[in-house]
């Protein structure tokens, strides 16, 4: 797996590359600013881009910025950010760029749990969609009592948060106690339940997760 990083603190950066290259990874290129990553993709084009949100200039949203522009200008190529709070309408946002390879938002303290960090990697790499659960805690705990989230029941929302974690289904099963069956129906109702029929074209997984991140209190 080849890889990009973009994080502005060259401590952390140093750090970044030390433990990417642990997972058996090449980084291509690691720079510190939202410009620079957009040109070093240009130049890489690498599997996957690891860019923190807030860089210079203006420590706000340059690194955001630089992943959507990138899953648009190169949709093949798999990004996932890091942040260091939870930043609801950052994840949204992101999640909401368009079609492409995978994509994930992930907490920094998750950086420091080896397995976790490598996980997010690879799922996200593989095309899959991955939210940090404290994001996910944090998105679910305060749409509870939001249509159409009030239409779920506390199972369904809770396979829902290990969809939005990018869980397969057997891994949703495991985690519930419950049987793949159940998972099924469980997912079968929450797209019901959400006006997700079937399509040729969308991601209904994708398309659930997105519902419930769009659909917060002004």
């Amino acid at each position: 797996m080849r890889i990009v990083l973009a994080e502005d603190s060259t401590l952390l950066r140093e750090g970044l590359i030390r433990l990417i290259e642990e997972t058996g990874a090449e980084v291509s290129a690691a720079v510190g600013d939202g410009e620079a990553l957009t040109a070093a993709v240009a130049e890489h084009l690498p599997d996957l881009v690891i860019t923190d949100i807030r860089m210079p200039p203006s420590f706000r949203d340059e690194g955001l910025r630089a992943a959507i522009a990138i899953r648009a200008r190169h949709p093949q190529i798999a990004v996932l950010v890091l942040s260091q709070y939870v930043e609801a309408s950052y994840a949204s946002e992101l999640l909401g760029a368009g079609a492409g390879a995978g994509v994930g938002y992930l907490l920094k303290d998750r950086i420091t749990r080896f397995e976790d960090f490598q996980d997010a990697m690879t799922r996200v790499q593989a095309g899959g969609t991955v939210i940090d659960p404290d994001v996910i805690t944090h998105l679910l705990a305060a749409r509870r009592r939001d249509a159409p989230l009030a239409a779920l029941s506390p199972r369904e929302l809770d396979v829902l948060a290990l969809m939005a974690q990018g869980r397969t289904n057997a891994a949703i099963a495991e985690a519930l106690s419950i049987s793949a069956g159940g998972v099924e129906k469980h997912i079968s109702s929450i797209f019901a339940r959400l006006d997700l029929p079937p399509s040729g074209q969308d991601h209904r997984r994708v398309l659930a997760v997105l519902s419930y991140l769009r659909d917060r209190p002004a």
